[in-house]
C-alpha cells in the first residue's frame, strides 16, 4: 500500500475555518513524538527511507517503515506501520540490532476527515504550522489519489505548487546544518 501525501506550510486558523465550511469531520487532536532511527547496514538519508517509532500521548506506540519517494509530483511512498504493545521492548530490539536514534520530531496534530482524505494540521516543534492531505492507494490508483489531494488543497485555499516533499525530519536536519 502507498501513502499518497501532499504537505505545505499554512495558517491553521484559515484552514480550520475552511474545513468547517466544508463540513469536514474533526477526528482528534494528538501529541506525537517521532523517533527516527539510523540503520547499521545502509544510510537512510541516501536511500530516502525512514524507520520511525511514534509515541502518541501516553498510550499508543507505532513502528513504521517508509520507503523512498516513488514519484516527483507528491510525497508518495510505500509505508508499513503497525501498533506495538511495548515501546521499551521495540527500542531494545532496535538498539540490539544496531539501529541508533537519529532525531526526534515533536508535533501537535489535529486530524480531520473529508472526501476520503485525511487532512492533518501539524504544529511541529521548531518548524511551525503545516497542512498534510493524505490517503492510501494501491499502485494503480496513485495518480488519481494525488490529483484528488491537489484538488482538496485548492478547496482549502492552498496551492499544490507550494507543496513540500521533504519530511519533517529532513527539514529539521537541513535547518540544523
Amino acid at each position: 500500500m502507498y501513502e499518497v501525501e501532499v504537505k505545505c506550510r499554512a495558517d491553521h486558523d484559515a484552514v480550520r475555518a475552511r474545513l468547517s465550511e466544508l463540513g469536514a469531520d474533526r477526528r482528534e487532536t494528538v501529541e506525537q513524538t517521532d523517533t527516527y532511527y539510523d540503520a547499521p547496514h545502509r544510510e537512510f538519508a541516501e536511500t530516502d527511507e525512514a524507520l520511525r517509532v511514534r509515541r502518541e500521548g501516553d498510550a499508543t506506540t507505532r513502528l513504521a517503515y517508509k520507503g523512498p519517494l516513488v514519484e516527483d509530483a507528491s510525497k508518495t511512498r510505500e509505508e508499513h506501520e503497525t501498533a506495538v504493545a511495548d515501546a521499551q521492548a521495540v527500542r531494545g530490539i532496535l538498539d540490539g540490532l544496531g539501529f541508533a536514534p537519529a532525531a526526534v520530531v515533536e508535533k501537535r496534530r489535529e486530524v480531520y476527515g473529508y472526501a476520503g482524505y485525511t487532512v492533518v494540521l501539524d504544529d511541529v516543534a521548531d518548524l511551525g504550522e503545516f497542512v498534510e492531505v493524505e490517503t492510501e492507494a494501491g499502485e494503480a490508483a496513485i495518480d488519481d489519489a494525488r490529483e484528488g489531494a491537489f484538488e482538496l488543497l485548492r478547496e482549502l485555499g492552498l496551492d499544490p505548487g507550494d507543496q513540500i516533499r521533504t519530511s519533517y525530519l529532513g527539514i529539521l536536519l537541513e535547518d540544523s546544518q
